[in-house]
């Protein structure tokens, strides 16, 4: 019955790492590398990470700076963040690419501060569908007489307990994450 616990935990934390990349990836007006994680260029045939081909770093609070170590890739990164839906429009000076984050309107903040709660509502079905399917097996093994019917409280208890846990951290992160937004 421990593995159930076990398997509830680790499958609990991954879907808060999710949830934390997710929220890396939101652009919420200051220059932030992780916004461009999700973004694949055409590296030879193959779909490559940026980081993965040029060296990224904050030349201030809004400039993102873009340094490919092979320079012949400059104009195909430029094309894979325009045609992503970042919504920032990179400056090419032949050398590095820049990117600029304006600042955000009222109107986009709250927009964002949607995304995350909407995204941390996803995070807590996937915790509860999490709690249900473990619950579930405790009950199966109620059922063919593994475990006795005050082993199956005890189990729905700690995993309810678990679950509360997660939710908690979930709440606790997605409140960061807005008051960050609406800060900025």
């Amino acid at each position: 019955m421990q593995t159930v616990f076990a398997v509830a935990e680790e499958k609990m934390s991954k879907t808060v790492s999710v949830l934390n990349a997710d929220y890396a990836a939101i652009r919420a007006g200051r220059a932030n590398a992780s916004v461009l994680d999700k973004i694949r260029v055409d590296y030879y045939g193959t779909p490559t990470p940026i980081n993965q081909m040029a060296a990224i770093s904050v030349a201030e609070a809004r400039i993102l700076i873009i340094q490919p170590w092979d320079s012949s890739t400059l104009s195909p990164i430029e094309k894979a963040i325009q045609t992503s839906d970042i919504g920032i429009n990179p400056q090419n000076d032949g050398k590095v690419i820049r990117l600029t984050f304006p600042q955000l309107t009222e109107e986009r903040r709250k927009e964002l501060g949607k995304e995350v709660k909407k995204t941390a509502e996803d995070s807590r079905v996937a915790i509860r569908s999490i709690r249900r399917d473990c619950i579930d097996k405790v009950k199966k093994m109620e059922k063919a007489s593994e475990i006795t019917e005050d082993d199956l409280k005890i189990a729905e208890k700690k995993l309810q307990d678990i679950t509360d846990k997660y939710i908690k951290e979930i709440d606790k992160i997605s409140a960061e994450k807005e008051k960050e937004i609406m800060a900025i």
